[in-house]
């Protein structure tokens, strides 16, 4: 099976299973015929091992898919995808540390040398095809910004809480999303020196891993002052989780869109299309048409969520305690939050807290007084352009932009 059929992590994975067991299996001196008859049967790994299941067997021999640390008290595991717990961002600033920030990966972090590394910026929409080293793109003008980065699918597990039924993916709660200072070269930048033709419409960085994961964006995203090809993150070199030697940063679109691992650029002079905005991250569901050739509305922009400093369902003292959290919009600043502590029936308003930046987030307060028992907090931001979160938003298969008020249990 190709790459190209590859884009679900789990039929990645496998594939490598199966790979990796037929390997041994020649060394063997099995046959091909036995080796499918046995692996149909389910027993070639017991076969191989004596003793290891075909999950066991994946355990043991598939490379790590994560390169940095992601203790249980900092992360929750969804092997290569890594959701970071809020809990541990109560005493911190503004910015995610790198160590904190979430990692969403489509199958593994690939190992890139700096030094052999080239960007290549092909197809119809430029006039000079070109080729960068890393230390000429170190070289070119650069900008830092301070914006986040957020996966399609954070939230995602609450479909099923509302809906009684798990939509396809990672079942994150509301840690896929980070906020960090990156710093790197201006998209226009490098397309200007490259000749881009007035008829150019679509863009399209693609990855160095695996999957060559790629997906467009039309011209007048990839012109915007903040969309860059950066190099640096709060102040270091892109870890490879995140991206090293340069990934894409799209402000305020879906986390897939900001590539990482960039070695490629395409320029169109027509509409480009991949696995990746025509069958994933698209909306697929009873409230969503298909729009030829994708199976249905295509995601671009993210959406205004709200999120508690809290453990997910763990335990805090009964005295008076300042309770933390941060909302976020693509749309622009946040101008309101509100927080309901019974169930929705009255509201009251946090207090915003300095620097509250569009495309990144702001951190807001306000004093609590619990009482021994079970509670539950509800929070709901609206940004400057009089955009509120929900109460429900409808559901689609792949449980993509989840922005409805949810209730943290405490």
């Amino acid at each position: 099976m190709g790459y190209e059929k590859l884009t679900r992590e789990q039929d990645y994975l496998q594939s490598r299973v199966d790979e990796y067991i037929w390997q041994r299996a020649k060394q063997l001196g099995v046959s091909r015929r036995r080796f499918l008859q046995t692996l149909a049967a389910g027993g070639m790994a017991a076969a191989l091992s004596g003793r290891f299941s075909r999950t066991a067997w994946a355990a043991q021999t598939a490379p790590t898919p994560v390169i940095k640390p992601t203790p249980k008290e900092l992360f929750y595991d969804f092997g290569s995808n890594k959701e970071m717990r809020w809990e541990n961002m109560y005493e911190r600033g503004y910015l995610v540390p790198n160590e904190l920030f979430f990692v969403r990966n489509h199958t593994r972090t690939p190992r890139v040398d700096a030094k052999k590394w080239r960007l290549k910026f092909e197809g119809s929409g430029i006039q000079k095809p070109m080729e960068l080293t890393y230390d000429e793109l170190l070289s070119l003008p650069s900008v830092s910004m301070i914006r986040y980065v957020e996966c399609a699918g954070n939230g995602r597990s609450f479909f099923e809480a509302v809906y009684g039924k798990k939509a396809d993916g990672t079942q994150w709660k509301l840690g896929a999303i980070g906020v960090a200072e990156w710093t790197g070269v201006p998209l226009a930048e490098v397309l200007n020196r490259a000749g881009l033709k007035k008829s150019a419409r679509d863009v399209m960085p693609e990855g160095l891993d695996d999957l060559k994961v790629r997906r467009p964006m039309p011209v007048a995203k990839a012109l915007e002052g903040d969309t860059l090809l950066v190099y640096a993150m709060n102040g270091q070199p892109l870890p490879p989780d995140h991206g090293f030697p340069v990934r894409a940063l799209i402000p305020g679109w879906i986390g897939v869109a900001n590539i990482k691992w960039v070695g490629r650029i395409e320029v169109s002079e027509k509409p480009l299309f991949s696995a990746w905005n025509t069958d994933t991250y698209v909306l697929i569901g009873p409230d969503y048409k298909p729009e030829p050739p994708s199976k249905g509305p295509v995601l671009s922009n993210q959406d205004l969520k709200s999120a508690l400093e809290l453990p997910w369902g763990g335990e805090v003292n009964v005295a008076r305690r300042l309770v933390r959290g941060r909302s976020w919009s693509p749309f622009g600043k946040i101008a309101k939050v509100e927080y309901s502590l019974d169930q929705g029936k009255s509201w009251q308003t946090a207090r915003l807290r300095e620097p509250n930046i569009a495309a990144a987030w702001v951190r807001w307060d306000f004093d609590w007084e619990p009482k021994p028992g079970k509670h539950t907090i509800r929070v709901r931001a609206t940004d400057e352009k009089g955009n509120t979160q929900p109460n429900k938003v409808p559901f689609n298969q792949q449980g993509y932009l989840y922005n409805a008020v949810v209730d943290h249990p405490i």
